[in-house]
């Protein structure tokens, strides 16, 4: 019998260092002095403007290049002048942006820049720069800027092409939408609890439609629902929520959302931080761990606290290794939600089976070797192999058998399922931490399997998966030799 552990409140991760802040700066109706005329001068004289920026231009050789902005500006206006910039022409700037080609005068604008009161923007010169430009997405008012510090600017567009793809250009419009209608919400005087509740509505209505701008209609039907919401302040609600076997790119969009507005974690040992790194951060975290043959919290607390919770009108996400519904206890917290009158919600995640077949290429599936897929937990609740296992089921050579925790266990398991007439020589596989950096495995039939458990390095979750489809793996590896030990040779 594990020992019994309490659920332990725990701090977000502090935030790692950062190389700058990012912030949004305003410059509608504010002088901005750009001196000047590459082409790189002409993209940031593009960007000034559509802040709404008053734009003085200093170009002293191709002032043509302007010509067309000055005509027809995004926004603001821009003033172009041919010649050099002097220091008296920074007065009452707020903003200072130059493409110089020697040191000796970025040198020079930046002292006169800062003696104006400005703030300073070297092309190309990050050491004289007090801000910099990111790569930008934009579908203002929602704006995602994209900084490497200045380090590497083609990475930093590579990286804002990768947004730029699961950014809909319809977000946009909703982005308008929530500042035109944002004073009827302050209007109202809610509590926070209730505003949040709103923008949650309005979030999921904007997620949800990205194919077409909101109208009256939707304006109306999100409106009334603040009556509702003032009448009926926001009940504590649950949501289940699958956290992969340990890869945070592995989580659902729908699981990021849900960690997004948690008001409450309540986590597993198993949940990575990575993962973790996607929550809220004003989210009040906890541990609630379940580890095997370990220290566990027991699984009545853990049901109690998450409806305590909620009770008091939480949103609280129970966030587990894997997917919920695969040897996650989600029956008994669902029932304990639904006997509580808590509205319960179930986002899946990625099985540790997927996850490991996906890390090693093995297909679970195919048509001349495995036409099933059964997934077993190596342990019951008195931490033995459980007895009503169907051993006939598991000596079929035509399944793929994926045993969950077997870390104790697994000899008895193999040697019960060769005496129910599963070939030795089937091939077999354990792995650690699938998914994750720390990931090894080890491959051999499944007679040796055992013996070869110590060769597997570091601890974490243990996964064995047996079946004709790994016969490749095996193949392609040494007998009874880890992924660890395969890379040293």
């Amino acid at each position: 019998m594990s020992a019994s552990r309490s659920p332990e409140a725990r701090s977000a991760a502090r935030i790692a260092p950062l190389a700058t802040l990012p912030l949004f700066h305003k410059l509608v109706g504010r002088k901005v002095v750009l001196a000047g005329d590459s082409d790189g001068a002409v993209w940031k004289a593009e960007l000034l403007a559509a802040a709404g920026a008053d734009l003085v231009v200093f170009a002293p050789e191709r002032p043509e290049a302007f010509a067309a902005l000055a005509d027809d500006p995004p926004a603001g206006s821009v003033a172009v002048f041919p010649r050099t910039w002097l220091p008296v022409d920074l007065g009452n700037a707020r903003f200072a942006v130059a493409d110089v080609e020697t040191d000796e005068e970025a040198e020079r604008f930046v002292a006169a820049a800062r003696a104006a009161g400005a703030v300073v923007n070297i092309v190309d010169k990050p050491a004289f720069c007090d801000v910099q430009f990111g790569a930008l997405v934009n579908r203002s008012p929602l704006v995602v800027a994209i900084s490497t510090d200045g380090a590497a600017p083609v990475f930093g567009q590579a990286i804002r092409a990768k947004i730029e793809a699961v950014l809909p250009t319809g977000l946009k419009a909703w982005a308008e939408a929530a500042r035109d209608w944002r004073p009827y919400v302050q209007a109202r005087g809610l509590a926070f609890a209730a505003r949040r509740a709103f923008w949650e509505r309005f979030t999921r209505a904007a997620l949800d439609n990205t194919d077409r701008p909101p109208g009256d209609v939707d304006r109306d039907a999100l409106l009334a629902t603040l009556d509702r919401i003032e009448a009926a302040p926001p009940q504590g609600r649950v949501t289940l929520v699958g956290a992969g076997p340990g890869d945070p790119e592995l989580l659902t969009l729908k699981a990021v959302r849900a960690l997004q507005s948690a008001d409450v974690i309540l986590y597993d040992d198993l949940v990575s931080d990575g993962v973790l790194e996607l929550a809220r951060r004003e989210a009040r975290r906890m541990l609630v761990g379940k580890t095997g043959h370990g220290p566990s919290c027991k699984q009545s607390e853990i049901n109690d606290l998450m409806v305590k919770l909620a009770g008091q009108g939480r949103h609280v996400v129970r966030l587990k290794s894997g997917d919920p519904l695969v040897f996650g206890r989600a029956a008994e917290e669902i029932e304990a939600c639904e006997k509580a009158g808590l509205e319960v919600a179930i986002v899946p995640g990625v099985t540790s089976a997927q996850g490991a077949a996906a890390e090693l290429k093995i297909s679970l599936t195919e048509r001349s070797h495995a036409r099933r897929v059964q997934f077993l937990t190596g342990h019951g609740t008195d931490g033995r192999l459980p007895a009503d296992i169907d051993w006939g089921a598991i000596a079929d050579p035509t399944a793929t058998t994926v045993l969950y925790m077997p870390q104790k266990t697994l000899r008895e398991f193999c040697n019960q399922a060769i005496a129910a007439g599963l070939d030795p020589d089937t091939p077999a596989l354990a792995i650690r931490n699938a998914t994750r950096p720390s990931s090894d495995h080890v491959s051999s039939s499944i007679m040796t399997l055992p013996d070869s458990l110590p060769m597997l390095t570091g601890g974490g979750p243990l996964l064995v998966m047996i079946g004709k489809v790994l016969r490749r793996t095996i193949q392609a590896a040494r007998p009874a030799t880890s992924s660890a030990g395969s890379a040293a040779a």
